[in-house]
């Protein structure tokens, strides 16, 4: 839920930076005519389409096989979807200026609740030390059987 929840706010981050860019000009051109400001808006789509993905695996495994045979994926989505919604809402911020860490934009608040969600979901190292240990099992295992 936590996952589904995150990618909703990302695509909520991204059109609001699409948005805002369209609007906002510095040194007299559009935010949005900037390259930098373009990939990351297509950074922003192919993270979060990946992310809703990962997700969707993951939820299909959970019903199909239940929770404990989902633990591997729910570790990959874990990391996978938290760092790039906060990569997307940090870029909104970015393009908003000043009005992006102000209460005037759900940014600000929204990366304060990703954030803590990052901790409190468990750290990615956490996340990251239980990946590698079922991969290189996996692997481990494969060069057995081989």
């Amino acid at each position: 839920q936590h996952c589904m929840r995150t990618i909703g706010v990302a695509e909520m981050a991204l059109s609001a930076m699409c948005e805002r860019a369209e609007q906002r000009t510095t040194f007299g051109q559009r935010v949005i005519d900037r390259a930098n400001v373009q990939d990351w808006i297509a950074e922003a789509r192919i993270d979060i389409d990946a992310a809703r993905l990962l997700t969707l695996r993951t939820a299909a495994v959970m019903d199909r096989d239940g929770d404990k045979a989902a633990a591997p994926e729910m570790s990959v989505i874990k990391v996978q979807v938290i760092r790039p919604a906060t990569t997307v809402l940090d870029r909104a911020i970015q393009v908003h200026g000043a009005a992006g860490v102000s209460d005037d934009t759900p940014l600000a608040r929204a990366y304060a609740q990703l954030r803590a969600l990052r901790i409190a979901d468990g750290p990615d190292e956490v996340h990251l030390m239980a990946i590698a240990r079922r991969e290189i099992r996996r692997q481990s295992a494969a060069r057995t059987v081989s």
